[in-house]
């Protein structure tokens, strides 16, 4: 008998390997570049409780101390899991040392400490600068062999990091949040969390960096130090497998130049209104995948970077080889996202069966003048959308950190070029060979925005077998090697396209489908050759060619 259930055993055990095997082939099925097998995390045999180091569920009682003797014992014994059980567990920062796996169990809920004593300041990495931050809730550094598995929760606290706007919020919210303490901006608009917290916002005159003050002040300004949830930097041999990751002080999950990163079975979530609060940001990093999660968030949802401006562009190390399929994102500035911060560049990059339900912009690439990097051989294919409030796919080369649906106060991006000529440099990003097939949207703003710069055109851009059911169709500026291939664009407002100065448009497929007469307009003195569609072109009516476009160059 006992022979037979060994051999069952065995029998089920290949059974399991096989279905693992066959989850990752599939994975990489399709992928359009050269994509190396993702090396997986493997653990010893040992498995140890944080109660067994003194921990103590009910969420009273920090278990900071119990975390740092189990990860330290465990790693002395050549590594292996850490179980947290059903309860709730308090506790300051967490450090995973190589061949540890946090396993929360189903039940279990880590929520991080408010105090923010218990996060020391350290030097990071943040939108792309090297800067100094509290201490994120959990981290690694230089690791190898580390996972985060199991059906828990992982709380970051962030609402007592996070500044809040009025605008924000129904009143009967504004008002608690008000009586709670903390302290209001001067107008009454905003409240932040504390006096250091205002100081530091104070100090700022871009973004999160306190760049008014100097280095040994930084400690009267902490509050404002949001650090990312979850730090993982120089680590190999990553995975992130089953939690809930949510409320987080600013980005949720930041992997920061690993390779080998597996992302699977996530649910990750933040308030809609989190400032900050993005889902995973991938900088810098190689061989990775990321599928079948879940996404909801308060500011970009899948992000990819690469370091800022001379930071970005003196690390000089690409986010390349990666594979996102099978996610859900509901609210999020964007739902697959490029940028801005992408200056060590991108490249080798597949996305495919995804599903943006509500998210801000579908398909978002954003740069800048300084940025510079390359961007490039980016596939996304089989993507499905729905009320979507600005463009569904969108490319800003002028972005300035504005929200896609802008908020009270906050001035509109400029998108239209300045007259100003600049010279090609180091600093000029490029973005190009990028393709879209399969991509459907219905109930949105806006179809495509696709903004280049006028020294250096957005290049190469593809999208076919699409269809797009909004209220704006098309704009192209700045832009050279433009092909849409059998894509049909219902929309009720506005022009069925607008093309400004740019080259080798490729429109001859392309069904436009309006109540109203649909209208092309074609601009610019450095447009030329643009193809229309047959139906359209030849319509006076239909299309509209400027006095400076040069002659036989729209047909």
């Amino acid at each position: 008998m006992k022979k037979s259930l060994t051999i069952i055993g065995l029998a089920a055990a290949m059974i399991f390997s096989g279905q693992i095997q066959a989850q990752n082939t599939d994975i990489y099925k399709n992928i359009e570049f050269k994509m190396p097998q993702v090396a997986e995390t493997s653990f010893a045999a040992n498995t140890v409780s944080i109660t067994q180091y003194g921990g103590i569920a009910g969420g009273n009682v920090k278990n900071t101390e119990a975390f740092r003797k189990a990860i330290e014992d465990l790693s002395k014994k050549g590594g292996g899991k850490l179980v947290v059980p059903r309860g709730m567990w308090l506790t300051g920062p967490i450090e995973l040392k190589s061949n540890i796996n946090l396993h929360v169990e189903e039940g279990a809920f880590i929520i991080f400490s408010k105090d923010k004593e218990d996060y020391p300041l350290v030097d990071v990495s943040f939108e792309g600068l090297n800067t100094i931050r509290c201490q994120s809730p959990i981290s690694a550094k230089n690791a190898s062999n580390i996972a985060i598995t199991g059906k828990g929760v992982i709380d970051g606290s962030g609402d007592a990091w996070r500044a809040i706007k009025k605008s924000k919020v129904a009143e009967s919210e504004w008002k608690g949040i008000v009586s709670s303490g903390g302290i209001l901006s001067s107008d009454g608009k905003t409240w932040y969390p504390s006096e250091s917290y205002k100081k530091g916002f104070e100090s700022s005159s871009s973004f999160n960096v306190p760049d008014k003050i100097s280095k040994d002040d930084l400690k009267t300004v902490k509050d404002f130090l949001r650090p990312v949830m979850v730090s993982l930097v120089g680590c190999d041999k990553v995975l992130l497998d089953g939690p809930t990751f949510q409320n987080s002080p600013a980005w949720n999950l930041h992997p920061l130049m690993c390779t080998n990163v597996i992302l699977r079975n996530l649910t990750v979530r933040n308030p809609w209104f989190s400032q900050n609060g993005d889902g995973v940001d991938l900088e810098s990093c190689k061989n990775v995948l990321i599928y079948d999660n879940t996404f909801d968030v308060g500011d970009d949802a899948i992000c990819i970077k690469s370091g800022k401006n001379e930071d970005g562009r003196k690390r000089n190390m690409p986010t390349e080889n990666v594979i996102i399929k099978n996610n859900v994102v509901y609210h999020g500035h964007g739902g697959f996202v490029v940028g801005s911060e992408m200056s060590g560049g991108a490249r080798n990059i597949h996305v495919s069966d995804c599903t943006f339900i509500g998210t801000d912009i579908g398909l978002r690439f954003k740069t800048t003048r300084g940025r510079g990097g390359i961007v490039e051989n980016i596939y996304i294919k089989n993507i499905d959308m729905i009320n979507i409030p600005t463009q569904t796919i969108g490319f800003n080369m002028f972005y300035e950190g504005a929200s896609p649906v802008l908020e009270e106060g906050q001035k509109k991006e400029g998108n239209k070029a300045p007259e100003k000529v600049y010279p090609v440099t180091e600093e000029t990003p490029v973005f190009r060979n990028i393709y879209f097939k399969n991509i459907n949207a219905v109930h949105s703003y806006e179809a495509i925005t696709l903004f280049g710069l006028a020294e250096m055109n957005l290049k190469n851009i593809v999208i076919e077998d699409s269809q797009f059911d909004t209220k704006r169709a098309l704009t192209i500026v700045d832009a050279d090697g433009i092909q849409l291939k059998n894509v049909r664009m219902k929309y009720s407002e506005g022009t069925g396209a607008t093309v400004y100065n740019s080259k080798n448009i490729n429109l001859s497929t392309v069904k436009f489908e309006t109540q109203n007469k649909s209208v092309i307009k074609v601009l610019g003195n450095k447009t030329g050759s643009v193809l229309l569609p047959k139906e359209i072109a030849h319509d006076k009516m239909a299309v509209s060619i400027g006095p400076e476009v040069a002659k036989n160059s729209v047909k």
